[in-house]
């Protein structure tokens, strides 16, 4: 069953704890500094510029339905088409609930926004390596971006950068 619908700030838990498992699989376990708080703030505070989605579902052994999927995203814009677009920060399922049609199911409902609201397209990043997703990416009919490389100023690279450059007269949002 794929229970889709708009993340709660009841879910904030299990979204951040997807988010924990999602490092951990990328072979990255001790880079999440996300808090539920901040998630919080981000997801549902004044202001948020960031949704997510979550997919319900039973997994053996369990009592009720829980969280065991999510998507977490925001917009983007492109400049040759003069509109928006969704960026996938994370798609991930829990492992337990693979194989059910959840993370096509919440790519599906992506796809809906964005085609409902006019925006250009969906995007997100893939890492080499992980086959399972490029797959089934693949599968639906997903284009990779060949000859495009994604690109990052992070830690004393940005701040380093950022020092160079004088603020701007009111600052920016």
């Amino acid at each position: 069953m794929n229970a889709i619908r708009d993340a709660r700030p009841s879910d904030v838990p299990a979204i951040l704890g997807l988010i924990q498992d999602l490092a951990a699989y990328e072979r990255e376990p001790d880079a999440v500094k996300n808090t539920p708080a901040l998630l919080h703030e981000h997801l549902f505070g004044p202001g948020a510029r960031v949704y997510a989605h979550v997919v319900e579902d039973t997994l053996p052994g369990a009592a009720a339905p829980q969280v065991v999927g999510m998507a977490v995203w925001f917009l983007n814009y492109s400049t040759w088409e003069g509109v928006h677009g969704i960026y996938l920060e994370d798609l991930y399922v829990h492992p337990a609930a693979r194989g059910a049609g959840h993370g096509k199911a919440l790519l599906a409902n992506l796809a809906r926004i964005a085609v409902d609201r006019g925006y250009a397209r969906v995007e997100w990043s893939v890492l080499d390596w992980n086959e399972p997703a490029i797959g089934f990416y693949d599968a639906l009919g997903a284009a990779s971006m060949d000859g495009w490389t994604v690109r990052r100023l992070t830690g004393e690279a940005l701040r380093s950068v950022g020092a160079a450059a004088a603020a701007p007269a009111g600052g920016f949002a």
